[in-house]
C-alpha cells in the first residue's frame, strides 16, 4: 500500500526500491519475489521515480509468472498528495503452479499492497492450516486498488477464480478516494454473486507528515471505508474485514499495530491484522 501495500487498505508510502523484472513460464517456483533494495521493508507513501533498467540481452528461459501490465497510475492528487511510481517496488505473486492449484483445490486468492508483502508469508500459513487449502497471492507495495482488480481479472481470465477472495488494497486509494467506488463495484462484477469477497478496510494517519496531511489521510480514509461498506450493502457476498474499527477501538495504543500510521508493527501488530482476516475467512466455513 503507500500504505500500501500488500493485499493499499489500508491497505503504503516512500521508500524507493529496485524491482528485478522476469518474462513468464510456467515453471513452478513458489513466488516472484522481489525485494526493495535497501529498504528496511515495503512503503509506498509517494515512491521515489527510479532510474531506467537497462534492457537484459536475453530473455531468461525459465522464470515465475510474469504480472499483467498494471493500468498506468492516473496522476491525481487529493490533500493527502499523490501516489507517485510503485510498478518497481517490492512484490510477491504465486507462481501460475501454485494459482491453478489454489483454483482447483478451491482455496483463497488474495491481493494485496506493502502490508501484503510484509504480514502476507504469515497470513497464507495462517490461512492454510485454518482451511486446509491453498493460497495463491498477488501482493505489490504501492498498488492501488485499480491495479490489484486489474490482477483480479488477469487471473480470472487465465485461470478461473476459487469461492473465496481476498482483497487487502485500498490504502494508496487515499491520494484519488473518489476512484475507489468504482474498483470495488469492478472486482464484484469479476467475482460475481457466488464467490465472497473479504475486503480489508483502511487506516492512514502518516505520523511523520504535518498535522494537515495526517488529518487528510485520516478524512480519504474514511471516504474510503465508507464506499466500501455502501458497496457491502449492495453486495451480500461482499465482507468487509474492519481493520480500521479495531485501531479506532484502541486509540491510545495504536502505536502498538502500526509503526508509521499505516504499516504494521511486527509481531503484534501483523498478529492482530492476520487474525482479523483469518476470522472473516473461517466465518464462512
Amino acid at each position: 500500500m503507500a500504505l500500501s501495500g500488500a493485499l493499499t487498505a489500508v491497505a503504503l508510502v516512500g521508500g524507493t526500491a529496485v524491482a528485478v523484472g522476469q518474462a513468464a513460464s510456467e515453471v513452478e517456483q513458489p513466488l516472484v519475489n522481489v525485494a526493495a533494495a535497501g529498504a528496511s521493508g515495503a512503503d509506498d507513501r509517494t515512491p521515489t521515480p527510479l532510474p531506467k533498467k537497462p534492457k537484459p540481452s536475453a530473455t531468461p528461459k525459465t522464470t515465475t509468472t510474469a504480472p499483467p501490465a498494471p493500468r498506468p497510475t492516473v496522476s491525481r492528487r487529493s490533500s493527502s498528495g499523490r501516489l507517485g511510481p510503485w510498478e518497481n517496488l517490492s512484490r510477491r505473486i504465486s507462481s501460475v503452479a501454485k494459482i491453478r492449484a489454489t483454483v482447483r483445490g478451491d482455496g483463497v486468492f488474495m491481493f494485496g499492497d506493502s502490508i501484503a508483502v510484509q504480514d502476507g508469508p504469515a497470513l497464507e500459513q495462517l490461512v492454510a492450516a485454518q482451511t486446509g487449502t491453498p493460497v495463491a497471492v498477488h501482493d505489490w507495495s504501492g498498488q492501488p486498488a485499480s491495479a490489484g482488480v486489474d490482477a483480479l481479472a488477469d487471473w480470472s481470465r487465465k485461470y478461473g477464480l476459487p469461492d473465496r477472495i481476498v482483497m487487502a488494497v485500498g490504502t494508496n486509494d487515499i491520494f484519488a478516494p473518489a476512484a475507489f467506488a468504482t474498483e470495488v463495484e469492478q472486482a464484484m462484477k469479476i467475482a460475481g454473486p457466488k464467490r465472497t469477497v473479504y475486503w480489508v478496510n483502511v487506516h492512514a494517519n502518516r505520523w511523520g507528515l504535518s498535522t494537515a496531511v495526517q488529518s487528510a489521510d485520516r478524512a480519504n480514509s474514511a471516504l474510503i471505508n465508507k464506499a466500501l461498506d455502501q458497496a457491502a450493502a449492495r453486495h451480500p457476498n461482499l465482507r468487509v474485514v474492519r481493520w480500521s474499527e479495531f485501531l479506532s477501538a484502541r486509540s491510545g495504543q495504536v502505536t502498538k499495530y502500526l509503526r508509521d500510521g499505516i504499516h504494521t508493527t511486527q509481531p503484534t501488530g501483523q498478529r492482530a491484522r492476520n487474525a482479523l482476516i483469518a476470522q472473516a475467512l473461517g466465518s464462512a466455513e
